[in-house]
């Protein structure tokens, strides 16, 4: 039997995607944007489920908004990449079951089958089942993690690589190099990097901005990644191949090489 489901957020495009997925699962979904659909007090009285799925700049102002209206046998969720200040604000704001959710993929993929979900449950135990069983029985590979532990992993997995893309993109830019020229001298491997270079830097560059500057554990990753440019330019300056190929073959990122 479907529930009635509210998502904040639903015309972007994940909101709009799990409103697709939830409707899919038998579910009534009532979606709100910055100038339509129910506003906080309507949502919360309707729904049995209330998904955040807003901009991470904003997510906290929007909790806070609906929290205060959420009913104690409710749950109240985000989809946000950071998962500290939602959840955070979540238990603060509302006396309603809450956990955060941050799907591991964007809205372009077609199904949650083989996509990786992290859930951090913070409050209540009647929801956590029921999410899970929707979720896996879409095929999706669940994680349960602390709010602390999922920003840690998201300084890596987002942070860094977002910034690393970011910083590239820039030095191409800056080389005046003609892409179209470009495309052509590409690999396979090149041409998988400017499909996600294409996505940060047209797409939604506000997003990939959030990211790499609202997470506090990515800080200190980024010092990290400028010494060691500083340190491998130090090393190709003078062309030692030797030094290079050595500092390469003792990291211990993947155990299968040694």
């Amino acid at each position: 039997m479907g529930i009635d489901i509210g998502i904040i957020g639903g015309t972007g495009g994940m909101g709009r995607w799990f409103a697709r997925f939830f409707e899919k699962e038998g579910n009534t979904i009532h979606v709100s944007g910055r100038k339509s659909g129910m506003n906080a007090a309507e949502m919360a009285g309707t729904c049995q489920v209330v998904i955040v799925s807003v901009p991470i700049g904003v997510t906290g102002t929007v909790i806070n908004t609906v929290g205060p209206y959420m009913r104690e046998n409710a749950l109240l969720m985000d989809l946000t990449s950071l998962k500290r200040e939602p959840v955070t604000a979540m238990l603060e704001s509302s006396v309603s079951e809450v956990i955060g959710c941050h799907p591991l993929f964007g809205p372009h993929v077609e199904s949650m089958a083989g996509q990786n979900v992290v859930l951090c449950p913070a409050r209540g135990n009647r929801w956590l089942p029921w999410l899970k069983g929707i979720l896996g029985k879409n095929g999706a590979s669940i994680v349960e993690a602390t709010p602390e532990k999922h920003d840690r992993m998201m300084a890596i997995v987002q942070g860094l690589n977002h910034f690393n893309t970011i910083a590239m993109g820039m030095v191409l830019s800056r080389t005046g190099v003609d892409m179209s020229e470009l495309l052509q001298f590409s690999t396979p491997n090149f041409r998988t990097k400017m499909e996600v270079l294409e996505r940060v830097f047209c797409r939604n560059p506000g997003l990939y901005a959030e990211i790499v500057t609202m997470n506090p554990d990515a800080r200190h990753l980024i010092d990290l990644y400028g010494k060691i440019i500083t340190e491998l330019k130090d090393v190709i300056d003078g062309a030692d191949t030797s030094k290079l190929a050595e500092i390469i073959g003792r990291q211990s990122l993947f155990h299968q090489c040694q």
